[in-house]
């Protein structure tokens, strides 16, 4: 795994601000793009992947798209007529302003493909927390509750627990029910092969120090540290280990607590995204006092 560009990350969360934040502004008529000039521009994207970073002839169009002559001088035609591209010495290739166009053909695409694939998280994360950018997690694993496997995100949360040398995370409590750490880790400790550094609400430490389990066991030993916060939204994950760095966020059901989805993936995007949101509730926690 690469590092990630913090650059990236820092432009991901502020988009994901300015939408938080602004909304879907209400524009004046004569200020939105036509309808039908838009499902144009999305009608034609495999056009513009073709060329995005590599002018081709038409004869390369034609195989890359895998089209006909006359198909390929309707594309060129109306590339020209838009100003998204320009032929130079039988080459065409993007202009300016078609380079920004297939950049956000491509990006809408991928945006709405990964919503789909995460509707089972987003449908359940707060609605006051859109810290949540998706672009990390569109090759994510997606483990789902389902009637007949309804313990499944409990399951793949565990499997990557004991893979980990060292675990952090907040609101994870629902990833581990008390009542099941007895039966993982040595001496019902679910955190005994790793460190762990765990952020929870006051009233659930306060639950987990009554129970005589596994969690007890573990607030008592020298591995465990527990931070509270008042408020915290989704649960987070991070897994780290020799070979295995993994970065995960589940969501619960709203009435039952229990957990309806785990989502994990491996990516340097995901894993920066992540540390910088762990980082900046931690700054707001209070460490718990021993005792």
């Amino acid at each position: 795994m690469t590092d990630a560009d913090p650059a990236i990350i820092d432009e991901l969360l502020q988009n994901a601000l300015e939408i938080q934040h602004l909304g879907l502004r209400e524009e004046r008529p004569d200020d939105r793009l036509d309808t039908d000039a838009l499902v144009d521009v999305l009608r034609h994207r495999e056009l513009f992947e073709a060329l995005y970073g590599s002018p081709l002839d038409r004869r390369d169009l034609e195989a890359r798209l895998d089209v006909s002559r006359a198909t390929s001088h309707r594309f060129t035609r109306w590339l020209e007529a838009e100003g998204y591209a320009e032929r130079v010495d039988g080459v065409y290739h993007l202009t300016g302003e078609g380079e920004i166009v297939g950049e956000a053909v491509v990006g809408f695409e991928r945006k709405i493909r990964t919503a789909d694939r995460l509707a089972p998280l987003l449908d359940v994360i707060c609605e006051d927390h859109r810290d949540f950018v998706v672009e990390p997690f569109e090759d994510a694993t997606v483990t789902v509750a389902t009637p007949a496997d309804p313990y499944a995100p409990v399951t793949r949360f565990l499997t990557l627990l004991r893979d980990c040398d060292r675990f952090r995370g907040f609101n994870t409590t629902h990833m581990i029910p008390p009542g099941l750490a007895d039966i993982y880790g040595g001496d019902g400790d679910p955190f005994a092969d790793c460190e762990a550094e765990l952020i929870y609400l006051p009233d659930v430490v306060e639950t987990l120090g009554d129970d005589e389990g596994g969690f007890r066991r573990a607030i008592d030993g020298d591995h465990l540290t527990l931070l509270t916060r008042d408020a915290l939204p989704y649960g987070l994950a991070l897994f780290d280990g020799d070979d295995r760095n993994r970065v995960g966020i589940g969501g619960y059901d709203e009435e039952t607590g229990t957990m309806r989805v785990f989502v994990d993936t491996d990516t340097a995007l995901a894993r920066a995204w992540a540390e910088r949101v762990y980082e900046t509730f931690r700054r707001d926690s209070t460490p718990l006092e021993a005792g």
